[in-house]
């Protein structure tokens, strides 16, 4: 016992760095109820967290429970300070619509593309015979048939089906509806037509305007900069550059992920790292090589003041996306710690950054960025405090401390890249379903052409081309890039490049994240009890897969044959289809012969041929099916879909999922034990929250 209490003395000094902990844990306790709290108990446990502070303070001789004080009065916080941004972001959502409306709208800006083209963020000005009060702030378009882009800044008219944003691909899924809400996006659909210029419409409210110009401005300099390099190079280096990504060919984004490099194209803490760095260290060189100057300001200081500038520089002109935000914060709170003479990297300059980003933007705590940067971040740090820099010998020869520094960078990039890819494999394996093979090798590869040539050469190349004078260096940057390119093309097709792996349990998930930072914060040998938790996701028994998978509107499903999955129609719904096979741990099946050869199928529907296939029948048109085909698939199958209409008690002792089921509970696994059929609905596991409660109605 008095060992223990001597450990715990050992923390004295890393009580702090458990508050961003306790405040993400409630935030996270927030995001997973199923019912929507109300204000009011929101508001208790928001002035219960406050009152346990002043508790805390009031106990702060006795360390053990003013700590425990401070932890419990940060949980109660963050559930509070979740609550207060969901109802300081609420906005119209749209409901289902089968009609097409005229959309009227500001271009604010050209987010990433979809799997089905280019897509425009509007700030609707009508949409059809809306209310105003119904109108969300802004949807989401995707753009159909070719033609020139609309730049942001200019008013448009389309003709477009407008939805509600989607619901997760299956139950259980990562929850992008959540996403749309907390960006105010409240209705995606698709154009049905080019887009039309709007000669004269209304103004828009100041703040959009400037929020439009800065977006014009970046898609103007990405556009310069795929005309320089063009698409091959440009479109990648266009999207480091501005975070546009419109310009990247697929086969490039398909290389990088496969290669474990997909972190390259978003705007994130690497390229916050580098910009910062690359003006800290160009700053304080500048200074040091000006004897005058040097001798009369303080030159470190002054350099952190230009990184700090060029940090935000480089957050306005990303867009400053939420990875991009948070990037920027952890890089100001390291430039500030210069500032006012504290240690710029440390796990308590970490523990500030993370408590500003959790209080700014609880969501944060759910997405995968948030949880995988802050991850690699306290392990890099954690590592960098253990670090032993070696003894440099007098008087050595030039040549054998050129080896002699080689080596320690080769290692130390070794070190931080095996560390970081540690502290990010349960993240990767658990949202994407995915383990790069060779994800050290290329990353360590790249990470020279990164950080010395491609991303200094980028911010070079676009401060000077407002001024024509970008070209030579965005010319280094494309040669860097094409490198790049090579490299992860070169890990993308090596042999058995990449793993598929189911994800684990959902309670593997805040294990591994505890383990991870128990073993980053804890000191001394108790630190490797996180480790069991750290490895929860990797060891963790997975699930038997579901049998059968249908899509949240009923157009698409997918059967389960051993350790494949059967797509019933390869052409719709294709992503959703294969996020949910890779977070089963399948592989998607598209081949029609396959399919043909165990169903019977015709334009609007599928029938399982007798004793060939696994019981189930679909019918994807959404006419109302009448009793007499409805009868006779239900001869075939045990399962029947139908997208449409249909009366269930045509069918007695058979299974028939309608659009009305779909409608109200979204997408659904099915699992069949012992001749029954158990379905599990994605709306049941999400609740009734105000990103879903549009959903089930």
């Amino acid at each position: 016992m008095a060992w223990i209490r001597a450990q715990g003395a050992r923390q004295s000094d890393k009580a702090g760095l458990w508050a961003p902990v306790a405040l993400g844990s409630g935030a996270g306790i927030y995001f997973v109820l199923p019912r929507e709290p109300q204000a009011w108990a929101a508001a208790l446990v928001f002035a219960a967290g406050l009152a346990l502070l002043v508790a805390a303070r009031r106990w702060s001789g006795r360390r053990t429970v003013s700590v425990a004080l401070m932890l419990a009065a940060c949980g109660l916080l963050g559930f509070g300070l979740a609550k207060l941004r969901t109802e300081r972001v609420q906005a119209p959502i749209a409901l289902a619509d089968v009609r097409p409306h005229r959309l009227e709208g500001w271009v604010v800006d050209v987010p990433s593309p979809g799997v089905s083209g280019p897509r425009l963020l509007l700030a609707p000005i009508r949409i059809g015979d809306w209310r105003p009060e119904d109108t969300p702030l802004r949807v989401r378009v995707t753009l159909r048939g070719g033609g020139p882009i609309p730049a942001p800044g200019q008013a448009v008219r389309m003709l477009a089906m407008i939805n509600a944003p989607p619901p997760p691909a299956s139950p259980g899924a990562y929850d992008f509806a959540r996403d749309a809400f907390f960006e105010s996006v409240g209705g995606v659909g698709f154009a049905l037509g080019a887009p039309e210029t709007l000669a004269a419409p209304e103004p828009a409210p100041w703040r959009l305007r400037w929020t439009m110009r800065v977006n014009a401005v970046r898609w103007a300099l990405a556009k310069r900069i795929v005309q320089d390099l063009g698409v091959e190079s440009g479109g990648l280096a266009a999207a480091m550059t501005t975070g546009h990504e419109a310009f990247i060919p697929q086969a490039q984004v398909d290389d990088l992920r496969a290669a474990g490099l997909a972190h390259i194209i978003s705007i994130s803490g690497l390229h916050m790292a580098i910009v910062g760095g690359f003006a800290f260290a160009g700053a304080r060189l500048a200074i040091a090589a000006w004897p005058w100057l040097a001798l009369r300001i303080h030159g470190k200081k002054a350099a952190a003041a230009f990184g700090l500038a060029a940090v935000l520089g480089y957050l306005v002109l990303s867009g400053a996306p939420a990875p991009a935000q948070r990037a920027a914060i952890t890089a100001s709170v390291a430039f500030g710690a210069i500032l006012v003479d504290r240690q710029a990297i440390s796990l308590h300059a970490l523990a500030l950054a993370a408590l500003a980003i959790i209080a700014l933007q609880p969501e944060a705590v759910t997405e995968p960025g948030f949880q995988m940067s802050f991850a690699a971040t306290a392990a890099l740090v954690a590592l960098a405090e253990l670090w032993r820099p070696p003894v440099r010998e007098i008087n050595t020869p030039w040549p054998i401390r050129a080896v002699q520094a080689t080596g320690v960078w080769l290692g130390a990039s070794i070190a931080a890249s095996f560390v970081a890819g540690l502290a990010t494999g349960p993240f990767a394996i658990q949202h994407f379903n995915r383990v790069s093979v060779w994800g050290l090798p290329a990353n360590l590869a790249v990470a020279p052409v990164s950080s010395f040539l491609m991303m200094p050469a980028l911010a070079v190349g676009a401060a000077l081309t407002p001024l024509g004078f970008g070209h030579w260096p965005l010319a280094v940057a494309g040669f860097g890039v094409e490198l790049m390119l090579t490299i992860a093309h070169a890990a993308a097709t090596a042999p058995h490049a990449t793993w598929i792996v189911a994800s684990a349990p959902n309670w593997t998930l805040p294990a591994a994240f505890f383990g991870i930072l128990w073993l980053c914060l804890w000191r001394g040998p108790l630190r490797w009890a996180g480790l069991p938790l750290a490895l929860a996701v990797s060891l963790a028994p997975r699930p038997t897969p579901p049998d059968l998978w249908v899509a949240a509107d009923g157009a698409a499903a997918a059967i389960r044959r051993g350790d494949e999955a059967l797509l019933f129609r390869p052409d719709v719904k294709l992503f959703a289809a294969e996020l949910w096979a890779r977070r089963r741990g399948l592989t998607p099946v598209k081949d029609e012969v396959v399919r043909g050869g165990l169903y019977a199928c015709d334009r609007w529907s599928c029938a399982p041929r007798p004793g060939q296939a696994p019981p189930v029948a679909m019918v994807w048109s959404r006419k109302p099916v009448d009793a007499g085909r409805l009868a006779a698939l239900c001869g075939y199958a045990e399962v029947v879909i139908v997208r449409g209409q249909a009366d269930p008690a045509t069918c007695p002792g058979r299974l028939v999922l309608t659009g009305q089921d779909f409608g109200r509970r979204g997408a659904v696994e099915l699992y069949r034990r012992e001749g029954r059929w158990r379905a599990v609905w994605a709306q049941d596991l999400r609740g009734r929250r105000p990103w879903s409660w549009w959903y089930g109605l």
